[in-house]
């Protein structure tokens, strides 16, 4: 049983599952992360229940009271502000309008820090880095394309609303078929119609529509585009041609993008997550980015021309997987929780 020092809690809510973690009050993380089922399409109360079930279970794990745990840091899969949720993305519509953050405050009577899931990771991925103080810029690609910033010391800048960095929203100008592809609200012309699964479903089928991929793997048996997009990623760590071009063209666009943005923010720092972190083929794309970046940016937000051997904006493959947004969460509850902060 741990001591009764302050423990701090972050639940990254997801479409599937609610994973938690705990940190001290030196924001040390304490055992490892815990996993319940989500069930945020049956409305927020229904998630309050398997909140705090993954409260107490990550507790009892690591021999800790659920008295101790002096604040909560929860994130959603969702645009958000100062605690109530602007859209509905993959949430069920009971969500939209709510105070979420001062509901759940009631619920479990401990105070909650709330933001949106990509913040929440690039504010882990930051606190994961011992040492850097500089800014950090993420994106991350999943079903869509999700991203955050923070500022130099760890502070996450969410802008007037709480609604900035949606960069998914970003626009591009790479057509297909001479129309600007839409992303899933219907936005042409946004990065998030390139890089993201739901991209890629896409990009596969026009592919294999072409009279030269008759014969590809993919056009054989009855996979469903979904099924199509996630095998993508095996055949090109075997190295199919096909496949690697597509993700090729996904990362020059990304690249491309993070250029525009490097022009904006000048971050020094740029972390890539989402599922190709963890892909065999990793380096070989971030290469294709960094072409991508190299054939937009200034020279200026590639080397420095003091000194040249200095790159002036780094990119980095994310650290924390899975469980960085709930580690975020938790060392955004601790820095608030100590003494002096508001």
């Amino acid at each position: 049983m741990h001591s009764r020092t302050p423990f701090y809690a972050g639940l990254d809510i997801g479409g599937t599952s609610i994973k938690s973690l705990i940190v001290d009050a030196e924001g040390r993380q304490i055992g490892a992360y815990g996993e319940v089922k989500s069930c945020v399409n049956q409305g927020y109360r229904a998630t309050f229940h398997q909140l705090n079930l993954a409260l107490e279970e990550i507790c009892q794990a690591n021999g800790i009271a659920t008295d101790a745990i002096a604040g909560i840091g929860l994130d959603v899969p969702a645009p958000s502000s100062h605690g109530v949720i602007w859209g509905v993305a993959n949430l069920a519509e009971d969500w939209v309008g709510h105070d979420i953050r001062t509901a759940y405050e009631k619920e479990c009577g401990k105070p909650v820090t709330m933001t949106n899931d990509a913040n929440a990771a690039a504010v882990g991925e930051y606190m994961m880095r011992d040492g850097y103080e500089g800014p950090l810029l993420l994106l991350a690609a999943g079903t869509g394309l999700g991203g955050g910033f923070v500022l130099p010391g760890g502070e996450l800048y969410e802008g007037a609303n709480g609604l900035a960095f949606e960069l998914g929203r970003i626009t591009v100008p790479f057509m297909e078929d001479g129309v600007l592809p839409a992303d899933s609200t219907g936005t042409t012309g946004a990065l998030e119609a390139w890089v993201s699964l739901m991209a890629l479903r896409r990009q596969v089928e026009k592919e294999l529509a072409r009279p030269e991929n008759a014969n590809h793997v993919l056009n054989q048996g009855e996979l469903s585009a979904a099924e199509k997009a996630y095998k993508l990623r095996d055949l090109a760590e075997e190295g199919d041609p096909f496949s690697l071009r597509i993700f090729e063209k996904q990362a020059r666009i990304l690249g491309y993008a993070i250029g525009d943005l490097c022009a904006t923010l000048d971050p020094g720092l740029v972390v890539l997550g989402g599922g190709l972190a963890e892909a065999k083929f990793r380096d070989w794309y971030l290469d294709e980015v960094k072409k991508g970046f190299a054939g937009r940016a200034q020279p200026f937000y590639q080397r420095s021309p003091i000194d040249p051997e200095r790159e002036t904006t780094r990119f980095e493959w994310a650290l924390g997987g899975d469980g960085a947004a709930a580690f975020g969460m938790a060392r955004v509850a601790q820095r608030r929780g100590m003494p002096g902060s508001d």
